[in-house]
């Protein structure tokens, strides 16, 4: 059984063949430098701006160094080979790494959010302490930096189908939307609404704690051999029905294994080839779905005697 390391993807006119370990270093690195320098400069615009807001944001975004890591680490333990103990591959270490980093968006997510509440529940407005501009100027660099960094991480992990790199990429964007409630709150302090920061906060918990069931359930759908769907499944026979000396299909069942898909399939021939012959029409089908379905990693293929129908005329 082999394992695909390098993906290809197909575009008008060209094939393009993705070094996968060169995109998941670059993600890697790109991630770790943009949310150390990020989180750094908001540490200090939360401290000279006075931004108790700023603070917990430039928290926020270290916290993504962390997740960078484990996110690679869970790409990293996918792709070994198969073993005796793990026969069918590591593929679903990833969807572990994955469900991890939902669990730190949902943390996260609560987090923001119960402080907000806290804030809103006692009334106390006016100790609230109103923010210099310095931390509105990082709240609006942390809205530019984390967004391009999503569009940068989602178009990566979907080249390389990253389930892990895809939930790094979404909190990016949680991070965008953190950012989004600190500049809200901070221009409402400013403007004279301290309680604007809390209010932005609470509505954030609600997008992030969506972003994390998603990435959850996503994951949790690949660990549990889910079926490919019906669409994806109605590929697969009419590619198979294409196929010279294929007389039907008897049986198709997919599931997915963490980014992976697996096909077991039944497949009607003429009864009266020779065991030689049946093999290789179901090795040419078999070729043809790896070749056209680049996500599949493992194809089992039973023949079938095509079963003829029978019709019988008046009076016999």
């Amino acid at each position: 059984m082999k394992t695909k390391r390098d993906k290809t993807t197909e575009t008008t006119g060209s094939i393009h063949h993705v070094d996968e370990a060169a995109v998941i270093r670059k993600l890697s690195l790109s991630s770790i430098i943009g949310n150390t320098l990020l989180s750094g400069f908001k540490i200090f615009a939360g401290i000279a701006g006075h931004s108790g807001a700023m603070i917990s944001d430039a928290i926020h975004s270290f916290s993504d160094v962390l997740t960078t890591f484990i996110a690679l680490i869970g790409v990293k333990l996918s792709q070994k080979d198969a073993d005796k103990d793990h026969p069918y591959g590591h593929e679903r270490l990833e969807c572990v790494a994955a469900l991890f980093l939902g669990l730190v968006l949902m943390v996260t997510g609560l987090g923001v959010g119960k402080v907000g509440v806290e804030n809103i529940v006692s009334g106390h407005y006016e100790t609230l302490t109103i923010p210099g501009g310095i931390a509105l100027v990082a709240a609006v660099v942390s809205i530019v930096g984390k967004e391009a960094m999503y569009w940068y991480t989602r178009y990566y992990a979907k080249l390389i189908n990253s389930a892990a790199f895809m939930a790094d990429a979404w909190h990016h964007r949680s991070d965008t939307l953190s950012s989004i409630g600190s500049f809200l709150g901070i221009a409402g302090a400013m403007l004279g609404f301290p309680v604007m920061d809390s209010i932005a906060s609470v509505v954030i918990c609600l997008f992030i704690l969506k972003v994390a069931y998603d990435i959850m359930k996503d994951a949790v759908v690949k660990m549990l051999d889910t079926s490919c769907g019906e669409e994806y499944e109605a590929n697969i026979r009419a590619c198979v029905e294409e196929q010279q000396e294929v007389r039907g299909i008897d049986a198709l069942r997919t599931r997915m294994f963490g980014n992976r898909v697996y096909i077991d399939m039944e497949i009607a021939v003429d009864g009266d080839k020779s065991l030689n012959e049946s093999h290789e029409i179901a090795e040419r089908v078999h070729n043809e779905l790896e070749s056209r379905f680049k996500d599949v990693k493992h194809i089992m293929i039973h023949v079938n005697p095509a079963v003829e129908a029978v019709t019988t005329g008046e009076g016999q």
